[in-house]
């Protein structure tokens, strides 16, 4: 037969047209491609069926020798920016997902290689390719075609570029969170992500910490560990981007619980399996710094994971233990599912010891974040509106939101009133706030002025409510964290 995959595909945008209800307004690239041929792509547009939806694709064929397959995406109006109800750049999401839809529909056309319309923003053509066309089926025996992405025509590479490393990272914590918790475990993430950052070994130092965990007295961080037949790992990440040695580095800290059985207060079965995600905090801070060197940012960044699994076991902590932290403070542990704080707890401890900027943890911490926000945002508590303001800045580029939770001293009383020891590590009085009560207390560990906590419980998977990204874990908000690190490079003095 003639049909050979080796030939391109391509993904062509198209606008919707205002008030005329049966055409559409091209873009560039596809008024460039439409006159090539005479006006047969607009002329089959309009024969083929109503305009294109926003985030719809049509595939046309045997348009052009070099192009069998022709995807032409819509990307809604032509004059949409940022929105402020959604707190995101309604075009640049536009762009993502339609360039996705397109990508993916030639995929399943068996098509390995596609040129994609920059579509007015390369950067977000890029993201909606790249993060479109992943899926994890390294461990499948049927796999989707491989495809590679380009930039149609030579303008903006630059910034088609940076989209790929962005979308990369997401699909390195995507990778991560996905794959199964025997192939994941404490070791192997320390490992893929010591492989990730060779590339950039002048700029980077990674510590592989084992019995040093024992020496620092994380006694938190210890008991959600010994229950588990895998050693727990304090993987330290240090990126040095900055030429100015004295600048003080942020720090980002990511809970790193490669399986979350609860532990002794065991978790139902039914959905169990989805906690091989629970280091999606881990997941996301390293990819972010996996990415920041290969942006070469000019920040300093030192990514903290402490990775250990929270199993049952005769060695496990039992609710109502009290254990001790690393500051000294000691816990009461009423729920062993509530190990996420606790392995935060010291790492926070330790975090302030690197005089840090700012300090940014993220952890898929609390259901109660799931019940609150679902998908739509990442939730964040913090005692600083500067570091709001940098983080939700960046979101809004991104479309990866943020959403601002509340801070109060009311939640600090439910972990703070305790009967054996100075902190409960569940709210006392009541299940309400469950997400506040956790933010309480990892705030008990924070001295720095500028500190956020990121609850990333309800982005932790995508059904399909982020139309670019395919079911599964969602490697969220990895791109957010990278501009935000990208956005720091302008605050020299802080």
């Amino acid at each position: 037969g003639d049909f050979n995959p080796f030939r391109g595909g391509l993904v062509l945008g198209v606008f919707e047209k205002e008030g005329e209800e049966d055409s559409h307004h091209l873009t560039e690239a596809a008024a460039g491609f439409d006159q090539s041929l005479s006006g047969k792509l607009s002329e089959l547009l309009k024969i083929s069926g109503p305009p294109l939806k926003k985030g719809k694709s049509r595939v046309f064929y045997g348009l052009h020798k070099d192009f069998p397959c022709v995807a032409v995406v819509g990307l809604g109006k032509n004059n949409a920016g940022v929105c402020g109800a959604e707190n995101w750049d309604t075009s640049k999401e536009n762009i993502r997902q339609a360039v996705s839809a397109g990508c993916r529909s030639l995929q399943d056309l068996d098509v390995n290689r596609v040129e994609v319309d920059g579509c007015g923003d390369a950067q977000s053509a890029a993201e909606g390719a790249v993060l479109g066309l992943f899926q994890y089926d390294q461990l499948k025996s049927k796999k989707k075609t491989k495809v590679t992405a380009q930039l149609h025509g030579s303008a903006n590479l630059v910034a088609w570029e940076k989209g790929v490393v962005y979308a990369e990272g997401q699909n390195l914590a995507r990778l991560l969170m996905e794959a199964p918790a025997n192939h994941i475990t404490p070791t192997a993430f320390a490992n893929i992500i010591e492989e990730k950052l060779a590339p950039h070994a002048e700029q980077v130092t990674i510590n592989k910490r084992f019995a040093w965990i024992e020496e620092q007295q994380m006694g938190a961080f210890l008991s959600v560990s010994k229950g588990s037949e895998e050693p727990p790992v304090f993987l330290e990440l240090h990126y040095n981007g900055s030429p100015d040695r004295s600048q003080a580095p942020l720090v980002l800290v990511g809970k790193g619980i490669t399986f979350d059985s609860g532990g002794i207060s065991l978790k139902p079965s039914s959905s169990m399996d989805a906690m091989r995600a629970d280091m999606g905090g881990a997941a996301t801070v390293c990819a972010s710094v996996v990415t920041a060197a290969a942006l070469k940012l000019p920040v300093r960044i030192i990514g903290l994971a402490p990775l250990c699994e929270n199993m049952p076991s005769g060695k496990a902590t039992k609710p109502g233990d009290v254990v001790k932290a690393k500051n000294g403070k000691t816990i009461q542990v009423d729920n062993t599912d509530a190990e996420g704080r606790l392995i935060l707890a010291d790492a926070l401890c330790y975090g302030h010891t690197l005089n840090p900027r700012a300090i940014v943890n993220v952890a898929t911490l609390t259901g109660a974040m799931d019940v609150a926000l679902g998908s739509a945002a990442t939730g964040v508590f913090t005692n600083s509106d500067w570091l709001w303001e940098q983080l939700h800045k960046a979101s809004v580029v991104t479309g990866d939101r943020v959403w601002r939770m509340p801070l109060f001293e009311h939640y600090t009383r439910q972990v703070t009133d305790c009967q054996l020891a100075d902190l409960n590590n569940i709210g006392k009085y009541s299940r309400s706030g469950g997400a506040c009560t956790a933010a309480a207390f990892l705030k008990e560990f924070v001295t720095a002025p500028h500190w956020a906590h990121l609850d990333i419980a309800g982005v932790m998977g995508n059904k399909d409510e982020i139309p670019y990204l395919r079911k599964g874990m969602s490697g969220r908000p990895t791109r957010t964290l990278v501009e935000f690190a990208a956005g720091l490079a302008q605050y020299k003095n802080l």
